[in-house]
C-alpha cells in the first residue's frame, strides 16, 4: 500500500510537471546575435562649434503654474544660467515611469542650466496617469504645454527649444515632436523603443537571469507579461512608438547606460535608427556611458561626461546633429532580443487567473465551513457529521500543504524580484528558497494522493465501520477539489517539475 501511495505521488507531480510545460505560452528567448560597434571609447560631441562647458553660469530656480486642460494647473520648475548672454536654447524635461514632480531632475538641470541651457521641469499629472491607464499621445500635449511655456520665457530663444524624454518619457518626447514640428530637438535617454511589453518582458528575464533563477521560473515570464491582468487595463502596453520616430526630422540624440538590464541598449538603437531613415533623417547622435544604470548613473551620481555632452550637443545645434562621432562611448552588451511575448491561453489570462486563485482557495475555505457546520450538531448532544479518522487529518493536512505551496511561492516570487530590482544575488534564498517551494509542493502532492486514497477506502467500508456524514463528505469533497485548482494553478507557474 505505501508502495502504491508512493507511485500515485510520483505520477501525480509529473502530472502537474507536464500541465506546467504543455499548458503554454513557452519561453525561448533568441540570442541578439551581434552588437553595435561605437567608433571610439570618448563619448565627447564632436564638431568645431564652441559651446560654454558646464559650470560656467550660476544658476536661478523658478517654480512657475503651468495651465494644461480641463482647468488643470500644474507647477514647473524652470532654471536658467545668471548672466548668459542673448537668447539661450531651452529643454523641456518628460518623466519617466511613477510619479514625478517639477523638483526631479535637479542634478541634470544644474549641469544644464550652469552651461547656458534654460529647462523646465513640469509635474507629471497623477489624475490622468494610473497603473492600469497611460495615454502617451495626450502626455505630449501637456508637456507641449510646459514647451509652449519655455519657448516665451525671458532669454529663451524660441526656435530651439527641445525635449528631453527619459525612459517611459522617451515614448512621449516623439509624439511631441511630431505633433508639433517647431519642436527643435529630441532626446531619447534609456529609451525603450520597443512596446512596453516586449520591453517588460526583456527586462524581467535579464533580471531574473542575473539573480540566478531556475529556467523553469523563466517560463512564467510570458504567462505574466503576454497576457491581460487581472481586472483589464494596460493597454499601453502594446503602444507602438515607432510610427512616430518614422516621422522625425528634428535632429536626435539617444542615450543608454551599459550597465542597465531593463533596456534593449543594441536592439532599441537599431530599431530607432532603421526608423530615422524611413524618415530621411540621418541627423543622430547616440552615446552609451560605461556601467551608468537606467537613470544615467554610476555609484548614484550621474555618469562623467553625460551632462557635459549633452550641453555641448543641445547647445552646438545645428553642427552637433550629424558631427563625428555618430555612435561612442563603452562597449554595449544585449545577450538576447526583445521580441513579441507570445499571448498565454484564455484559462490563464486576465481575470481567469484571479479568478482560478480565488476559487481554489474558496473551497478550502468551504471545506473547513463543512467540517465546522459537521460539528455543530455537538452542541445539543447530537451526532456529528463529519469526516472520521483518519480521513479528517489528511484533508487537513492537504489544505495546509496546500495553501503553504502558494505562500512560499509569492514569498519565493517576491524575494526574487527584491534581488532583481536592487541587482543583487543570494543563492541561498534563490537555489534554495527554490528547492524549498517544490518540496513543499511536492509533500501537497502527496498528501493529496494520501487523501483522496482514504476517501476511498471510506466509501468502500463494509457496513458497521464508523460511518461518515453528508457535511464531512462535502469538506472532503471541496477540499479535494480546491486542492486540485489551486495545485494545477501552482504547475502552470512553474511550481513542479518540468517534464518537457
Amino acid at each position: 500500500m505505501r508502495y502504491r501511495r508512493l507511485a500515485a505521488t510520483i505520477v501525480v507531480v509529473l502530472l502537474l510537471g507536464l500541465v506546467g510545460s504543455l499548458a503554454g505560452p513557452g519561453w525561448n528567448p533568441q540570442p541578439l546575435g551581434h552588437t553595435i560597434v561605437p567608433e571610439t571609447a570618448s563619448t565627447r560631441i564632436g564638431s568645431d562649434a564652441l559651446t560654454p562647458p558646464v559650470g560656467t553660469f550660476e544658476v536661478t530656480r523658478e517654480v512657475v503654474d503651468i495651465a494644461v486642460d480641463d482647468g488643470v494647473t500644474i507647477q514647473a520648475t524652470i532654471a536658467a544660467p545668471v548672466g548668459a548672454r542673448g537668447e539661450r536654447p531651452g529643454l523641456v524635461f518628460m518623466h519617466g515611469a511613477g510619479t514625478a514632480t517639477h523638483e526631479n531632475f535637479a542634478d541634470t538641470t544644474t549641469d544644464l542650466a550652469s552651461a547656458g541651457i534654460v529647462t523646465i521641469v513640469p509635474d507629471k499629472r497623477a489624475d490622468t496617469y494610473t497603473t492600469r491607464e497611460r495615454d502617451y499621445v495626450a502626455m505630449a500635449e501637456e508637456y507641449l504645454d510646459a514647451w509652449d511655456v519655455l519657448r516665451s520665457w525671458p532669454g529663451v530663444d524660441p526656435d530651439r527649444v527641445g525635449v528631453y524624454g527619459e525612459s517611459e518619457g522617451a515614448m512621449s518626447a516623439p509624439i511631441a515632436a511630431v505633433l508639433d514640428d517647431d519642436v527643435a530637438f529630441v532626446v531619447l535617454v534609456s529609451a525603450p523603443v520597443l512596446p512596453i511589453r516586449e520591453q517588460g518582458a526583456f527586462a524581467a528575464d535579464t533580471y531574473l537571469r542575473e539573480v540566478g533563477v531556475p529556467d523553469r521560473l523563466l517560463r512564467a515570464i510570458p504567462r505574466l507579461v503576454g497576457g491581460q491582468l487581472p481586472g483589464g487595463g494596460f493597454d499601453y502596453f502594446d503602444f507602438d512608438v515607432s510610427p512616430y520616430h518614422q516621422q522625425l526630422t528634428q535632429p536626435v540624440l539617444m542615450v543608454y547606460g551599459t550597465g542597465d538590464a531593463s533596456m534593449p541598449i543594441v536592439q532599441g538603437a537599431e530599431k530607432l535608427l532603421a526608423d530615422l531613415a524611413v524618415a530621411g533623417n540621418d541627423q543622430y547622435t547616440i552615446r552609451y556611458y560605461e556601467n551608468a544604470n537606467h537613470g544615467i548613473k554610476v555609484d548614484g551620481a550621474l555618469a562623467p561626461g553625460f551632462t557635459e555632452d549633452l550641453a555641448r550637443w543641445v547647445q552646438g545645434l545645428p553642427e552637433t546633429a550629424a558631427a563625428p562621432p555618430r555612435i561612442a562611448g563603452d562597449q554595449p552588451v544585449q545577450e538576447f532580443r526583445a521580441d513579441p511575448v507570445d499571448r498565454p491561453r484564455w484559462y490563464a489570462s486576465g481575470d481567469m487567473i484571479l479568478v482560478t486563485v480565488l476559487g481554489g482557495l474558496g473551497l478550502l475555505v468551504l471545506a473547513a465551513l463543512g467540517w465546522i457546520l459537521g460539528r455543530l450538531p455537538r452542541l445539543w448532544g447530537g451526532e456529528p457529521s463529519t469526516t472520521v479518522r483518519p480521513l479528517g487529518r489528511y484533508t487537513l493536512g492537504l489544505g495546509l500543504a496546500t495553501v503553504a505551496t502558494w505562500v512560499v511561492f509569492v514569498a519565493y516570487v517576491a524575494g526574487v524580484a527584491d534581488l532583481a530590482l536592487n541587482y543583487r544575488t543570494n543563492a541561498l534564498l534563490v537555489q534554495g528558497g527554490w528547492l524549498a517551494l517544490q518540496g513543499v509542493g511536492i509533500l501537497a502532492a502527496a498528501m493529496l494522493v494520501v487523501t483522496v486514497a482514504a476517501a476511498l477506502r471510506q466509501a468502500r467500508a463494509p457496513r458497521g465501520s464508523a460511518a461518515m456524514g453528508r457535511a464531512g463528505w462535502f469538506a472532503v469533497g471541496c477540499a479535494v477539489l480546491g486542492a486540485v485548482v489551486l495545485l494545477v494553478a501552482a504547475a502552470y507557474w512553474g511550481v513542479y517539475p518540468a517534464v518537457l
